[in-house]
């Protein structure tokens, strides 16, 4: 960034010399968090979460730990769905369905303990009373960097927090720092919600908790926590409940945490021993290579990608200020830090063997949170790992597939003893104690279908990696979840079709029937099912084993309801034609098959592309975050870039501005209240503007707006094993890309204009793409209503390449 002139106000020379550097990685402020907690900013390493307030005269820093959970192994699957099963069934098909909802609200619904929730540890709280009138205050945090820092000036020395969550060392550490000699004096106090036990010694607290009890569920987690004070110099002093440090030239804090939770079923760990441990191993390193090990780790993921979509004068404005003037301004540079901050995100919360990130997450300060801070996945989990693959963090994916694993477990007895099935099944939401049973009310819970949309994970994360091993020990439970589907499915009685019920459409219901969800047959089952199934005929046929399953499943496949196109033009919701195209719901779940399925096409199920678009265009664009999230990522499979940008300028408005979501001032996501969804789910959705893999080719610049008309990005991931290594754009062209491939195999781009390939040899519109990877899906025909009006449009084809590719090699194309 060029540096900025200014000829008066001391604060602001101040800032411009701690802004030295470029901001485009960098959320910054010129004022303290105060009490807001969407004002602190998050760091994490997807086991220890904190939010820094940066505070002067109170520092406080919210902790969380990824197990400490409310309850304790449990399950909460309800005994008597099995026998009422024919009835509710029955009542579907008859139309009667307040009557089959109230009894599967007896009888499938959980009759206690609705999931568990995530909970807070508790509080790190700094007392600087010689504080209260800072100067030329600065706060950032550097995503480049996974720091958090607070500076100012007091009677002209000039103070300095930083702070980070290690994960080679697994401690959240801080540093206090003064450039006067003895001037840093602060006392630290550690709390909790919760009932504890506090220890404190010369330069340390413990604290020692015990998760709550809820909805019938003993709590039993226990926590431990460690503050230790490492200071230069000065002196220390400790009360019952508190330790101080006076006159101190600088103080290293390091905060320690861990629970007895060892997994789902499994809570006899030794949390003090385990929450020492890493104390006693951290306290050891120095601060400089703490620092180094902290930035080598975080660096070698977030390095990855880049993404460059032009600078204007706004982006040299706090972070706060820049979300004011988003949607009326131009500030591509806002966009992507978005991007970037989503990245940064799921980097914190969400690391290899530790647990999925929730639905804040990591990061929560509340006893009650909102939906207990859970797992629901009819959505919101799935699309919190949305820019895993695509964003080149593939690694972070595997705390949700291994939780799709532990739920292919949990499940085996909520398939046989609900529903009389073999295989496996989850509902819509689910805890760390990874329950299946069906919670929340019959409205929203009688939803058969988590175990399916979870299990597509496993395959996509097969589709961009290529990991043979992988498939093989996951097709068990791609197994599973067809076989659930297999048992599970009936015959509805007008076309013999078979179908999934009882089910809802997530989580919304048909017009004329405000109070009854339930319903057979819904269209995002009837694709969910088409996916699950596929998946595993695939799974298997690569594996070259089971073919007597897989002829079964084919069969099963032939039965299964086409889309259906309503008498508005349509993607039907439901079996029958029922949307109301006022309907303005947040959820939008038919329109899965689109994204982030890829089972409509604009080149090959015209009708059905068509109708997606006019479902989205009937629901308009007002929504909650999580919901603009998806419509970002929908209207880029639309290949509608100014719309999708118009969505992400509703997501970065400040909440309370517009109706539906927003942002927080510290970027957070707001459904409201937080949901870090919305986050993730424009992360992924900015990411298929720019390059999508799904429909048999490598399509660059698919949905890009024209507020992006020149950039650039690196380090992307395709289906197929490819990396984007660099694409440059320019005028709405491409003006060079280079690909490496990792697993070899044809290479097929979709590109807005002609390019040149170097050193290589190309074929233009060849007729079929014989990379595996890339393999279309067979759709049926839509039935389509006859008073349905469809205006078609030709999608924009472009240049379409193939060229053959070799293992490990990279490949350009220029102008």
């Amino acid at each position: 960034m060029k540096k900025l002139v200014f000829t008066s106000a001391l604060f602001l020379v101040a800032l411009i010399a701690q802004a030295q550097q470029s901001t485009a990685l960098k959320l910054w402020y010129k004022q303290p968090a105060g009490q807001s907690w969407t004002d602190a900013l998050p760091i994490g390493n997807g086991r220890l979460g904190a939010m820094v307030y940066g505070n002067p005269e109170q520092e406080i820093i919210k902790l969380n730990e990824s197990t400490f959970w409310s309850g304790s192994p449990s399950r909460n699957d309800n005994p008597d769905a099995l026998a009422a099963l024919p009835e509710i069934r029955k009542l579907i098909f008859e139309g009667k369905s307040a009557e089959a909802q109230a009894l599967a609200g007896k009888a499938i619904i959980a009759k206690k303990n609705s999931g568990q929730m995530y909970l807070p540890v508790g509080d790190v709280r700094l007392d600087f009373p010689a504080h209260q009138t800072p100067q030329n205050y600065y706060r950032e945090l550097d995503l480049k960097r996974a720091i958090a820092t607070t500076t100012y000036d007091v009677n002209g020395v000039h103070y300095k927090r930083e702070a980070f969550v290690s994960v080679p060392n697994q401690v959240i550490v801080l540093r206090i720092s003064a450039d006067k000699k003895n001037s840093v004096s602060f006392t630290t106090h550690l709390m909790s919600p919760y009932k504890t036990s506090l220890k404190t010694t010369t330069n340390q607290l413990a604290m020692s908790g015990l998760g709550v009890s809820h909805e019938g569920v003993d709590g039993k987690v226990r926590s431990h926590t460690l503050v230790k004070l490492v200071p230069t110099d000065g002196q220390l002093s400790r009360t019952d409940s508190t330790v101080s440090v006076q006159n101190a030239s600088s103080v290293l804090l390091f905060v320690s945490i861990a629970t007895n939770v060892n997994n789902y079923q499994d809570i006899s760990a030794d949390e003090v021993k385990r929450c020492a441990d890493y104390l006693s191993r951290a306290e050891k390193i120095p601060y400089t290579q703490l620092t180094a090990n902290h930035l080598k780790a975080y660096q070698s993921l977030f390095n990855r990608v880049t993404l460059n979509l032009g600078e204007t004068p706004a982006a040299k404005l706090p972070t706060d200020e820049r979300i004011k003037g988003f949607a009326t301004g131009n500030d591509p540079a806002l966009a992507s830090l978005y991007f970037q901050f989503g990245r940064y995100l799921l980097i914190s919360a969400s690391q290899p063997t530790g647990q999925a990130a929730n639905l804040q997450g990591i990061w929560n300060a509340d006893v009650k949170p909102a939906w207990d801070s859970k797992y629901t996945i009819n959505i919101n989990a799935e699309m919190n790992y949305w820019p895993a693959e695509v964003t080149n963090l593939s690694e972070l994916h595997e705390p949700l597939l291994h939780m799709t694993q532990d739920l292919s477990k949990t499940g085996v007895e909520t398939a046989r003893t609900m529903y009389g099935a073999r295989g496996w099944m989850a509902h819509h939401n689910t805890d760390i104690w990874r329950s299946t049973g069906g919670v929340d009310g019959a409205f929203w819970g009688v939803w058969p279908m988590g175990g399916a949309w979870l299990s597509q994970h496993l395959w996509q994360h097969y589709l961009y990696t290529g990991d043979q091993a992988f498939l093989k020990a996951n097709y068990p439970v791609l197994k599973g979840v067809a076989t659930f589907y297999k048992d599970f499915l009936i015959p509805e009685p007008t076309h013999q079709w078979l179908v999934v019920s009882p089910s809802i459409s997530p989580e919304n219901s048909p017009a004329g029937r405000s109070k009854a969800s339930i319903a057979a047959g819904v269209t995002m089952d009837n694709q969910l099912v088409f996916d699950v199934l596929t998946n595993a005929i695939r799974a298997a046929e690569l594996l070259k084993q089971d073919t007597p399953f897989v002829d079964s499943l084919k069969t099963i496949l032939s039965k299964l309801p086409p889309m259906q196109i309503g008498k508005h033009g349509q993607l039907q919701e439901w079996l029958e034609d029922l949307d109301d195209p006022n309907d303005k719901h947040r959820h939008i779940s038919h329109l899965y098959g689109l994204y982030p399925s890829a089972q409509l096409s604009a080149y090959r199920t015209p009708q059905l592309f068509r109708a997606a678009r006019n479902t989205l265009e009937q629901r308009g664009d007002v929504s909650t975050g999580w919901s603009m999230g998806w419509k970002v990522n929908w209207w880029a499979r639309l290949l509608d870039g100014n719309r999708a940008y118009k969505l992400i300028t509703n997501q970065l408005s400040p909440v309370g501005t517009q109706q539906g979501g927003g942002t927080y001032t510290n970027l957070f996501d707001a459904h409201p209240p937080f949901q870090i969804d919305g986050n993730f789910g424009c992360t992924a959705g900015i990411a298929e503007m720019l390059m999508q893999s799904h429909d048999e080719a490598i399509h660059l610049l698919p949905a890009l707006p024209d507020r992006w008309p020149s950039g650039s990005v690196s380090g992307l991931r395709a289906r197929g094993g490819f990396e984007i290594v660099s694409l440059l754009w320019k005028d709405g062209k491409v003006a060079s890309v280079t690909i490496k491939s990792t697993l070899g195999g044809n290479c097929r781009i979709r590109v807005p204009n002609e390019m040149k390939a170097k050193g290589f040899k190309t074929v233009l519109n060849a007729a079929t793409n014989p990379n595996p990877f890339f393999q279309a899906l067979a759709i049926k025909d839509p039935i389509v209503s006859p008073d349905a009006q469809l205006i078609m449009a030709k999608p924009r084809i472009g240049q379409v390449y193939d060229f053959m590719t070799q293992p490990g090699k990279s490949y350009t194309l220029n102008l």
